[in-house]
């Protein structure tokens, strides 16, 4: 094409290609995130004047475009293209763009593959469940979801603070709340003082981002409401460790114990290349809250042990990542070399899979 097709006309060709991500970089084409991988249109490369055309066709009032060491994120809708998440930033002094897809919240937990594990976490009163995973891995798809489950199935009032919003939710059985930093509120950590005031049953904070909202979401818990969370952590035992870290150490023992007593569960989640097919399917660590995992949590047990007393928790519905992706592999999922490069323990994956032992990767 001799010319750069619209905003709109590139969101449409994203979303027929089932992407995730569109990328606007001056000096290169508009390239898109296909199922994991990044491909560059056979598109003209993109002028400084072109970007900052495209984002100032999204930018909300109450934003200004970024400068120099600073990034904007914000939540935009387009009619029947459905909502976007936009990051936009300043590289060698000009504008690049980042526009993510939001799904809708049409899919369900099971839709979405998720253990069941999970479901029986949408159906607790109390507690603070914490959603966890890299960029892209779906824990906006995975919360969206779990909030929809409770809104369809009881009567709440649900309260979600995001930076920005980026699911909507419509009143069913609850009522739903949803505040955005820099509209509704200043930070996440000073919506998350006043939310206690507002009655919830049910709190979502969009992000853990550090020891002020950590304390906060522990405490909103500890005092009898479900808090659902998100943290960009590769496993429990990484959160876990994370949590404990924003704190100074004469503090240790204090968040132990809320730990102890608040944390439901800790979901971490990875989305890897469908076998055979197009696609993303998720592997799932669920880490229960169960009396051994309390135990190392408060440090009755050493917490070196937290990983393997995930892996020996089937019984209550837990299970590790690799586990996960080697009950991944073993339906049929995700191919053997997938699933490989995603493992913690390749030898062990092998193991567990057979092909140490001379059988054929499927």
């Amino acid at each position: 094409m001799s010319t750069t097709p619209s905003l709109e006309e590139l969101l449409e060709r994203l979303l027929s290609l089932g992407g995730s991500d569109l990328h606007l970089k001056v000096g290169s084409p508009p390239s898109f995130r296909i199922h994991g991988e990044l491909q560059m249109a056979d598109l003209p490369s993109l002028s400084s004047e072109q970007t900052a055309e495209l984002l100032a066709s999204m930018l909300p009032d109450h934003l200004e475009p970024p400068s120099s060491g600073t990034d904007i994120d914000f939540a935009w809708g387009r009619g029947n293209l459905g909502r976007f998440r936009v990051t936009s930033y300043t590289q060698r002094g000009s504008i690049n763009i980042v526009v993510r897809a939001v799904p809708p919240t049409s899919d369900t937990l099971a839709d979405l593959g998720l253990p069941q594990a999970i479901t029986k976490l949408a159906n607790e009163k109390q507690g603070l469940v914490v959603v966890t995973g890299p960029a892209g891995a779906g824990k906006t798809t995975t919360c969206a979801a779990i909030i929809d489950h409770i809104n369809a199935n009881r009567r709440a009032n649900i309260i979600t603070l995001e930076d920005p919003i980026e699911v909507l939710h419509h009143d069913k059985q609850s009522i739903v709340s949803q505040r955005e930093v820099g509209v509704d509120i200043d930070s996440l950590s000073t919506g998350l003082k006043s939310v206690l005031r507002h009655d919830p049953d049910v709190i979502y904070l969009g992000e853990l981002r550090d020891r002020e909202s950590i304390e906060g979401a522990l405490v909103a818990a500890e005092t009898g409401h479900l808090v659902l969370t998100t943290m960009y952590t590769t496993d429990a035992v990484e959160t876990v460790h994370r949590i404990l870290d924003s704190f100074p150490p004469f503090l240790e023992r204090r968040i132990r114990q809320m730990l102890g007593t608040s944390l439901l569960a800790i979901v971490s989640q990875r989305l890897l290349p469908r076998n055979e097919g197009s696609g993303r399917v998720p592997a799932v660590e669920v880490m229960l809250n169960t009396e051994a995992i309390t135990e190392r949590l408060v440090g009755t047990e050493p917490m070196d042990t937290l990983y393997e007393t995930i892996a020996e928790g089937a019984f209550y519905g837990m299970r590790t990542l690799d586990q996960a992706i080697v009950e991944r592999y073993e339906a049929g999922d995700v191919s053997f070399s997938d699933a490989l490069l995603h493992v913690a323990s390749p030898r062990d994956f092998k193991l567990a899979t057979g092909a140490l032992t001379g059988a054929a990767p499927k």
